[in-house]
């Protein structure tokens, strides 16, 4: 099974924060729908064999497409490849483009689970990150798709300058009340030129504050358990059944192909990236080349993203999938390297998971361990 990523790299307006690809001019759009279509065709073989199991319109703001110009891309997308019966396509979405009637429209569709950029209820928290929509929409928007999706997720952003702890349970009380069945939930973070960036380095927008953002999360594992959400990748919260079987996918290097400009694909010891602009992108695909940088994974990169992966995830690290698929040496490398986590109180290893009824032993943070479990990973790397 494998996965198909669709970038669509457009947004009404630039969050503060954000730094993904995308253009506010959409000028080009006409043109890169039917780029994103030619190369679905033009890389039909590199997925050759292989069923496709998710579909994920990812972004951007995908939801700024028309149902046609979707539909569209999913027929390109069935007419060149092999897809299961009942495949999870996904279509994230900004709550100002779901009004009732494009909800209708992408119900009818081959879409069948929305992906919600919330953030936060909080009108002042959305002007701050200079998000496309308002409060109102956010509540309106989640209130009528709940009529005609089951499965959706909401992104939620946690560790705002000033945000008290008051309020952030009251962004996760709404999503729970809306009865969404999946939160992806982010702390705030400030990445290299971006806006936000700019104004934390000229003093204009409050530092972010470590201990506010531990706050948050470690309240958000516990109200969300409470509720019956599994903590099942560090930034993923799912009902059991609706976890995101695209990004599962990822985390279990599965094989996936990725569209359109700035995409990532994976094979195995193979990782492609299209070219990160869209004008280069067009142009390229045009004359029937792909844009795309290739590299070529050693077992020490395998190794290092396995164990990053893993330790995201609920499933943990198999210590028996590290010898056998990377040797005695890495075996001994990363038990050597994890004693003083686990000393410490921040891994532990277990020999009988639910997940594992083989009673493999399988290396995973504790709770202690969860919000540091980056910088734990990076020092199991092999350098």
């Amino acid at each position: 099974m494998s996965g198909i990523y669709i970038h669509i790299p457009f947004c009404k307006q630039a969050c503060y924060y954000c730094d993904f690809h995308f253009s506010t001019a959409l000028k080009k759009k006409d043109e890169l729908i039917q780029a994103l279509i030619t190369e679905l065709q033009l890389r039909k073989e590199e997925l050759k064999g292989q069923v496709i199991e998710t579909i994920y319109f990812g972004g951007g703001t995908p939801s700024l497409l028309s149902a046609k110009e979707l539909h569209d891309i999913l027929d390109a997308v069935y007419k060149h490849y092999s897809v299961c019966d009942a495949p999870e396509i996904t279509l994230e979405a900004n709550p100002d483009d779901l009004t009732n009637k494009n909800i209708v429209e992408l119900s009818k569709s081959p879409i069948n689970r929305l992906s919600i950029g919330i953030q936060s209820f909080f009108e002042d928290d959305l002007k701050q990150m200079n998000r496309a929509h308002n409060a109102k929409e956010a509540k309106n928007c989640l209130q009528q798709a709940s009529q005609y999706f089951d499965n959706i997720t909401i992104d939620l952003i946690y560790g705002i300058p000033n945000m008290s702890l008051e309020q952030w349970n009251e962004n996760l009380e709404l999503a729970f009340g809306y009865g969404v069945h999946h939160i992806s939930a982010y702390a705030l973070t400030v990445e290299p030129n971006t806006a936000l960036d700019a104004f934390v380095t000229k003093g204009t927008y409050p530092p972010m504050d470590e201990a506010l953002a531990l706050e948050h999360f470690n309240h958000l594992v516990n109200r969300s358990e409470e509720q019956g959400f599994m903590h099942y990748e560090i930034s993923n919260f799912g009902i059991p059944g609706y976890f995101s079987k695209h990004n599962t996918s990822y985390w279990q290097g599965k094989p996936y192909l990725g569209i359109g400009p700035s995409a990532h694909s994976f094979y195995g010891d193979q990782r492609l990236w299209n070219v990160s602009n869209n004008s280069k992108y067009i142009k390229a695909i045009q004359k029937s080349e792909l844009p795309v940088t290739k590299e070529t994974l050693s077992v020490k990169d395998r190794y290092n993203e396995y164990v990053m992966t893993g330790l995201r995830t609920v499933w943990g690290v198999s210590l028996d999938k590290i010898n056998k698929d990377f040797g005695s040496d890495y075996y001994k490398y990363l038990k050597t390297s994890a004693k003083k986590f686990i000393q410490s109180g921040l891994l532990v290893v277990l020999d009988d998971l639910e997940e594992r009824p083989q009673n493999k032993a399988v290396l995973k943070t504790t709770h202690k361990g969860k919000f540091l479990v980056d910088g734990i990973a990076s020092e199991l790397f092999m350098i």
